[in-house]
C-alpha cells in the first residue's frame, strides 16, 4: 500500500492540475481528482502491468470525468442553459465585476474636477444645473467638462488611454 502512495504523491499535483483545466471548477477538480484516486487505490491489483504511472493516472482522470459527466447528464444533475424553460435565476457576474472594477479605475484617472461632475450627474442623478449649484461654476463649464470627461471615460474603457487630442497626449487631457 505505502509503495501504491508514493507512486501516486509523485503525481497528485500534476493530475489536479489537469483536472482544474477539464473541469473549469475548483471544487469539481478536488472531487474529480479524489474520485481518480481512489479508483487508482482500488485497483492496487493492475499496478505491476502499468508502465507509465503518469500517463496512467492522467488516462484514468479522463475517464473519471467522462465517466461522472454523464451520470450528472443521466441523473439530471446538470443541465444545459439551452434546456432551461426561460431565463436563468441570475446571470454570470464575472464581466459586470471586471467593468465595474475597470470603470473603478477609469474615473481615478479623472482630473478630480471632471470625476466629481460625472459622478454628480451619472451617480446622484443631478441637473446639470444642480451639479452648477454644487460645484460653484456655470452650467456651460459643467456641459463640458461632462463631455470631455466621458469621453475620456470611453477612451480609458477601451485602451486605457484617456487623451482626446488628436495630436500626442497633451497635459490638458
Amino acid at each position: 500500500m505505502e509503495a501504491v502512495w508514493i507512486l501516486l504523491s509523485d503525481h497528485v499535483g500534476g493530475i489536479r492540475r489537469y483536472a482544474r483545466r477539464i473541469s473549469r471548477d475548483q471544487a469539481d477538480a478536488d472531487d474529480l481528482v479524489q474520485e481518480c484516486l481512489t479508483r487508482a487505490i482500488s485497483r492496487q491489483h493492475v499496478w505491476s502491468e502499468v508502465r507509465d504511472v503518469r500517463a496512467y493516472l492522467f488516462t484514468m482522470l479522463q475517464h473519471t470525468h467522462i465517466d461522472l459527466a454523464f451520470r450528472n447528464r443521466r441523473d439530471g444533475a446538470l443541465s444545459s442553459l439551452e434546456e432551461m424553460d426561460g431565463d436563468p435565476p441570475c446571470g454570470p457576474t464575472q464581466q459586470q465585476a471586471l467593468l465595474l472594477r475597470d470603470l473603478g479605475r477609469s474615473l481615478e484617472a479623472l482630473s478630480s474636477e471632471r470625476r466629481r461632475v460625472v459622478l454628480l450627474v451619472g451617480l446622484e442623478g443631478m441637473s446639470y444645473q444642480e451639479v452648477a449649484d454644487v460645484v460653484g461654476i456655470p452650467i456651460g463649464t459643467v456641459m463640458s467638462r461632462l463631455a470631455r470627461a466621458r469621453e475620456a471615460l470611453r477612451r480609458l474603457m477601451l485602451d486605457g488611454d484617456p487623451c482626446i487630442c488628436p495630436t500626442e497626449r497633451c497635459m490638458a487631457c
